[in-house]
């Protein structure tokens, strides 16, 4: 938990800076391909520091290095950015993560 919320200040205070931040908002590489499900983190920063959020999809990443590969493989990778998202609206509300999780 510590360390959850020591990684939500650094990239507040990246965002604080005008930068760009980017981050896995589930947490951890998937050990079967699927994507997890993703932590609250991402969305607490992004209400605090006043910005929205770019969804970024790399597809192809598990077939180049599964968990446990020492070695890459060559191959292509696809990157696709989905529409910004705006958590605004969740910004004061009383209890914000679980408005934010449903």
């Amino acid at each position: 938990k510590d360390a959850g919320q020591a990684a939500i200040r650094e990239g507040l205070g990246v965002l604080g800076k005008g930068e760009l931040l980017g981050i896995y908002p589930e947490g951890t590489r998937s050990h079967d391909g699927r994507l997890y499900k993703g932590k609250v983190g991402v969305a607490v920063m992004a209400i605090t520091a006043g910005v929205p959020v770019i969804p970024c999809a790399m597809l192809g990443t598990f077939e180049i290095q599964p968990p446990g590969q020492k070695l890459p493989k060559i191959k292509q990778v696809a990157i696709r950015f989905g529409q910004p998202l705006d958590f605004s609206r969740y910004a004061g509300m009383e209890d914000q993560k679980a408005a934010i999780r449903a």
